[in-house]
């Protein structure tokens, strides 16, 4: 069993060293610091079971600091309070900023262990309580709470109020199909259906039957307009269509009507259509490979999704929603990001989006040990998995993706340096690619590249 990690902060090192081989004696690891800085320090590097904390220090008193960590965020365990000159204003402030309880000096040892015990068991029924109703509660993936998705969601709330068709558009993995929930759920059509399908997974011939269905005699298969009646119907990956099926969905869209393969009677559909791609229809149309007509027909409100290298404060949030989701889903031991693995991960390219995100999340949870998750385990497993920046000995991670999507990542990256080399110039980067300007401006807008920002202000 891993030991409870307890920080021990006083100026004065007889009662450090005295707590410290106290709470060692009792199965806690502990660590200890003189004073503020050296406490920022130790706080960074790990996080804790329970802070013990000196009001009176030479740098910075305990409750500036207390409130310097209330100021960053919720405290991440328990603070217990220790002064040998506290008065009752002090002890008051500190509760108001939520310390646990207020020890005074010279300290009883009984009440000590009994203090640190019944903080750490208030904070294990806290966190069960905490874990039951999530797992009572059903599982909604977020997007994040950056200003970039807040904005996004806004819209996506926005409309619901309608029941027009949506195109959402970004890089694979970015979370498109999370945001098809979330417009579903906050559409009028909440409390019917919603059916997905990734055109990816079905083949040409089979495409016709999964979304019309297929009856034979007395035997009926329901398709997937059927079976979202009412609701919505999710289309992953729309520009994979098959020609026929494109023709097939158009003319059921625009009459709600189709019929099943085998059968000769009109079947009503109110569906509404979500549809999502990586690919750049508008190119497609050109290269005949998808109907203009359909296009306009989905594309009645559009979304793009920014890549998760755009949105960092994301990933944070991200991190810690599926590490909880995989510890609970797999039974696996909880464990937790160091505050340097977060910073680092914070920075990463993530050329995979959310999708190797949660991939690198399950992977250090099977494989990892101990309670924490630090900075050199989080680069051993990036580098194993060759994500991280491309040099000579790894291969770039869109080598393991389908073609068309590593077409995509390779375009935007290629785009991105030529752009930076010319200062933000789409003249200069027209010249330099050998591409028309305007299709130029198509392929970055779909690809989600912010030219202007990088324009020499």
């Amino acid at each position: 069993m891993n030991k409870l990690h307890i920080l021990v902060i006083d100026d004065e090192p007889d009662i450090r060293n005295l707590v410290s081989d106290i709470l060692g004696d009792e199965g806690y690891e502990v660590s200890t610091a003189e004073n503020a800085a050296t406490a920022r320090k130790l706080r960074h590097e790990c996080r804790h079971d329970l802070i013990l904390l000196d009001i009176w220090m030479p740098d910075v008193d305990g409750v500036a600091l207390l409130k310097e960590w209330v100021d960053e965020g919720e405290l991440s365990c328990p603070v217990v309070m220790m002064s040998g000159h506290g008065t009752v204003e002090t002890a008051v402030e500190a509760t108001r900023l939520g310390a646990y309880d207020f020890l005074e000096k010279p300290l009883s040892i009984a009440k000590l262990l009994l203090t640190i015990e019944r903080a750490l068991e208030t904070e294990k029924l806290k966190q069960e309580n905490i874990d039951l109703k999530q797992s009572t509660a059903q599982v909604q993936e977020p997007l994040g709470n950056s200003q970039a998705i807040n904005q996004l969601l806004e819209q996506a709330r926005r409309l619901g109020s309608h029941d027009t068709r949506v195109l959402l558009t970004g890089e694979p993995g970015s979370g498109k199909e999370t945001l098809a929930h979330y417009l579903h759920e906050h559409s009028q059509r909440s409390d019917g259906p919603f059916v997905e399908l990734n055109t990816g997974v079905i083949t040409s011939q089979n495409a016709l039957e999964e979304f019309f269905g297929h009856e034979e005699g007395d035997f009926i298969h329901y398709g997937l307009l059927e079976r979202a009646n009412q609701g919505t119907l999710f289309i992953d990956e729309i520009g994979d269509m098959d020609n026929e099926v494109q023709l097939r969905l158009l003319s059921a869209l625009e009459s709600k009507s189709f019929q099943r393969v085998g059968g000769n009677e009109n079947i009503n559909a109110d569906v509404r259509i979500i549809a999502s791609t990586r690919q750049d229809l508008e190119e497609s149309i050109q290269d005949g490979k998808f109907r203009q007509d359909l296009y306009y027909h989905l594309n009645v409100a559009s979304l793009h999704l920014p890549a998760l290298r755009e949105r960092k404060k994301d990933i944070p949030l991200l991190l810690d929603f599926y590490l909880q989701h995989y510890i609970k889903r797999e039974n696996l031991p909880k464990r937790k990001f160091t505050i340097a693995a977060q910073q680092f991960l914070s920075d990463y390219a993530w050329l995979g989006n959310i999708r190797e995100l949660k991939n690198v999340v399950q992977r250090v949870l099977i494989l990892g040990i101990g309670d924490e998750i630090g900075l050199t385990e989080v680069k051993t497993t990036l580098g194993e998995t060759a994500r991280s920046v491309i040099d000579a000995n790894d291969l770039p991670v869109f080598y393991d993706l389908p073609l068309k999507d590593a077409r995509a990542q390779f375009e935007k990256a290629y785009l991105d340096y030529h752009l930076d080399k010319h200062k933000g110039s789409v003249t200069k980067l027209s010249v330099a690619v050998g591409m028309e300007r305007t299709h130029l401006y198509r392929k970055l807008h779909n690809l989600g590249i912010q030219f202007r920002n990088k324009r020499e202000k």
